[in-house]
């Protein structure tokens, strides 16, 4: 499946949580949620995969994680914030480059129109 075609299909499933929980919960309930409906959708996903730093030969684990690794191809980055932020952008494109991945999504939920909570970025 083409990384357009799986990341229409994460919009939707979002699309779909939200309109059924809105916005104003934690994180960690849409992150559940929208593995759950992107399962239904038959991708394969897996959540909070951790994420090492390599420098100069070093492996760090920092602690860092990816929210949703979809495919084995595409990160999607969760947030329940009143906008995004530049550090937000930062974060997955850092975690883009960190994992050799090409496209991530950052979806923000704690918005009226879930369309306007969401960003495709590419490495």
């Amino acid at each position: 499946m083409e990384v357009d075609s799986i990341t229409e299909k994460i919009i939707g499933c979002a699309i779909k949580v939200h309109r059924a929980l809105g916005p104003g919960l934690l994180e960690k309930t849409y992150e559940v949620c929208l593995a759950h409906e992107i399962v239904k959708e038959g991708l394969v996903v897996r959540r909070q995969v951790e994420l090492p730093v390599i420098y100069d030969g070093l492996r760090l684990d920092a602690g860092y994680r990816i929210d949703l690794l979809v495919e084995e191809r595409v990160i999607v980055e969760l947030k329940t914030v009143e906008q995004f932020h530049p550090i937000h952008e930062a974060q997955l494109i850092s975690y883009l480059k960190l994992s050799n991945l090409k496209v991530g999504l950052l979806i923000n939920f704690n918005v009226t129109m879930l369309k306007s909570g969401v960003k495709r970025l590419m490495n």
